[in-house]
């Protein structure tokens, strides 16, 4: 929410998904939530670690380039910065961000954010399994 991100629930289960639910060595060690590759541009760190990419209809390990962060908020202002920054090239990201539901949002900005072609199903699962717990997000009245 402090990143004003349109979905801050779908961003956190975007998280969640990319990053183990935060146990990933490049979220523990770099603060990096969403599987963030270097910019053209770098603003921050680079650190180089494998990942497994679908390419060609089959996983395969490589090498990546991947922003290493300051904190998790740093991470979540630049995701949504690189979004709308992005949205005149990628034309997926300009309907996620104009999107009215959080679930046209996940299915749009997973067609380009990740070659896993389950990322939106993914994201969408942990979603399901967690929608009745946000409370952080919720008023209660006394």
């Amino acid at each position: 929410m402090n990143a004003n991100h349109i979905f801050p629930e779908m961003a956190a289960c975007e998280a969640a998904l990319e990053s183990g639910y935060g146990h990933s060595q490049l979220a523990t060690q770099d603060n990096n939530l969403f599987g963030m590759k270097q910019h053209i541009h770098p603003i921050y760190r680079t650190v180089s670690l494998p990942t497994r990419e679908f390419l060609s209809n089959e996983w395969l390990t490589v090498n990546s380039n991947w922003i290493h962060y300051p904190d998790w908020e740093s991470c979540f202002k630049d995701r949504m910065a690189t979004l709308v920054r992005l949205a005149p090239v990628y034309p997926h990201y300009k309907v996620a961000l104009a999107a009215g539901s959080g679930t046209t949002y996940v299915m749009e900005v997973s067609r380009t954010w990740s070659t896993d072609p389950e990322r939106a199903n993914k994201v969408l699962a942990i979603y399901d399994a967690i929608a009745g717990d946000w409370s952080a997000t919720e008023t209660n009245s006394p």
